[in-house]
């Protein structure tokens, strides 16, 4: 094969989006024959559904009997809203931030809530905050795994267990795929369209009894939209947390998120989950390690993601270029797989460095990544020609 000859391989599926993500394998609309349509969600059958997925996400999650676990309106994003204006305000807050969601969150703790007493411990793309640093008397919000820098925290022990504050974690692009430590996270949050390719718009919610605690002893000095509402006189909206959605939600996105949950159980629940997901970045890990164009965003093996992998194109040919031709660079290499229909939806987040940013989550077939690295060469090496 020449510099510029294409592959003789495509991936069969060229998905590669960081969300929403590539369904599970095998999928198709055709599982989704029996969701439970035209019908109201408060029906008897239609909370039971509900509460199905919400009792097999704990299961699969491994997540603790006495956590509670809802459906929330407007995705992850909603979940962390919800947490934040309901939670927040009782104590100083310590924001980690190390890409564009951290960022966001502590955005909106310091100018929508204007918490006076917020510290922001900040860090470039492809670093993470000295976790040593944060002082856990105050609320700490922080994302697990950074899915716009490809930076996730490497564990749960830099959390201490005598915390005075809640941990907030936005988990989204985490949870079946990371082992989240859930005695150390007081909420949790993520939606559907991740790890697991669900569909878009439902977010989850997962409170620690120290969570509840807050909620039916504090009340935030700032009115509470409905939809973040989740207790009454006091007292924790038990039926939030049973398949009574706050709002209504979409029962064909019910159903293909209950089957996604059915195929994590079927392939060996969480572990199984875990190594798939390590296992495909492996396969990235393994053509930059021999590839001399390319480098991973974080220089660091052990806060690097295992999901929404983030790289930065690293030949001189193209770093003594201005930031703005880099990312030019970057996208016209993005638009030429697409092109070629071998990979969608891979360029670097609008906010982080020029670069390319490839999902390996679950849902990921392994051949379609292996089929996919020479099609990366090629078309670097077919742009690069054009210089």
């Amino acid at each position: 094969m020449t510099a510029t000859s294409k592959p003789a391989v495509r991936p069969v599926n060229p998905r590669f989006s960081s969300g929403p993500c590539v369904k599970r394998p095998g999928w198709s609309v055709n599982h989704l024959k029996q969701a439970f349509l035209g019908r109201s969600h408060r029906s008897k059958h239609g909370k039971a559904l509900l509460k199905r997925a919400i009792d097999q996400t704990k299961e699969l999650l491994e997540i603790p009997t006495d956590y509670r676990v809802a459906i929330v309106p407007a995705s992850d994003t909603g979940a962390v809203e919800l947490a934040l204006w309901s939670l927040l305000g009782a104590r100083g807050v310590d924001v980690l931030a190390w890409e564009s969601f951290g960022s966001g969150w502590a955005s909106d703790i310091k100018n929508q809530l204007k918490l006076e007493n917020t510290r922001l411990l900040q860090v470039d793309y492809g670093e993470l905050p000295d976790l040593t640093s944060v002082d856990f008397n105050n609320d700490v919000v922080f994302t697990w795994n950074g899915t716009t820098s490809g930076v996730r925290v490497p564990d749960g022990a830099w959390i201490a267990d005598d915390r005075q504050g809640l941990t907030i974690c936005d988990a989204t692009s985490a949870v079946f795929a990371q082992k989240i430590e859930w005695s150390k996270l007081d909420v949790a949050t993520f939606s559907w369209q991740k790890v697991l390719g669900g569909e878009g718009a439902h977010g989850m919610l997962i409170l620690s009894p120290r969570a509840v605690e807050r909620l039916e002893t504090y009340t935030p000095p700032w009115p509470l939209p409905k939809i973040f509402r989740l207790t009454k006189a006091g007292k924790l909206t038990e039926a939030v947390f049973a398949g009574a959605t706050i709002n209504t939600p979409s029962m064909l996105c019910v159903e293909d998120y209950l089957d996604a949950l059915s195929w994590g159980r079927e392939i060996g629940g969480l572990s199984a989950l875990i190594d798939r997901a390590d296992g495909n970045a492996r396969i990235l890990e393994d053509w930059v390690a021999g590839t001399d164009w390319i480098e991973f965003l974080s220089h660091r093996p052990e806060i690097r993601s295992n999901t929404s992998m983030c790289f930065r194109i690293c030949d001189p040919r193209i770093t003594t270029l201005s930031q703005d031709d880099q990312r030019a660079f970057s996208k016209r290499l993005t638009m030429l797989v697409e092109e070629e229909s071998v990979a969608f939806d891979i360029d670097a987040y609008r906010d982080a460095p020029p670069g390319l940013r490839i999902w390996t989550g679950s849902t990921v077939e392994p051949e379609n990544l292996k089929a996919l690295i020479p099609w990366l060469d090629w078309a670097f090496a077919t742009l690069i020609a054009e210089l």
